[in-house]
């Protein structure tokens, strides 16, 4: 897997989460509609999935420290996380 679309992969799984805390969750617990957290939970755990597996795939074949690794999985975890952390990736690269 590129560099780019794994960059890409981030924004797209930073987004997901961003869409399942701040409308889905929202529209289940204050409009009742607990339909939004099934579909954009389950679109948002798959995303994660592979995410986490590409950060493997890539953190492997570019030889990024496990410190590196970690953080990134870390940030994964927090709403968009991945957003936030594009900047280090470049950074990083751009240092190697």
């Amino acid at each position: 897997m590129s560099l780019k679309n794994f960059i890409q992969l981030g924004r797209i799984e930073g987004i997901s989460s961003l869409v399942l805390f701040f409308i889905a969750m929202p529209m289940k617990y204050g409009l009742g509609m607990a339909w939004a957290v099934t579909g954009v939970g389950w679109l948002h755990g798959i995303l994660f999935t592979v995410y986490v597996g590409a950060l493997i795939l890539v953190g492997v074949e570019r030889k990024w420290r496990l410190t590196s690794m970690i953080l990134l999985f870390i940030a994964a975890i927090l709403p968009g996380g991945p957003l936030y952390l594009e900047k280090f990736i470049l950074n990083r690269e751009n240092e190697v």
